[in-house]
């Protein structure tokens, strides 16, 4: 299988601001109990793979904050 790096644009919405609930999940991600929530809440949310979002939260992928509403990050994808 091969692997590649994709970007990924996590917007907000008019009752959610992804910048606050990301930084809110990096924070939880820190406590193993609630890993396994957090990431299905980032991947769900954001209809983002599982992968990416354990990369996101557990810091091994960066993000930046984008015009102040967008949160933008770089992480491996699966080619099939």
């Amino acid at each position: 299988m091969a692997y590649y790096e994709e970007t990924y644009r996590l917007g907000s919405a008019e009752m959610i601001h992804a910048p606050g609930i990301v930084r809110w999940a990096v924070n939880g991600y820190r406590f193993p109990k609630d890993r396994k929530i957090l990431v299905r809440l980032i991947a769900d949310g954001w209809n983002i793979p599982d992968d990416a979002a354990i990369a996101l939260l557990s810091g091994a992928s960066p993000y930046v904050i984008e015009d102040g509403d967008f949160v933008v990050f770089k992480a491996p994808a699966r080619m099939n």
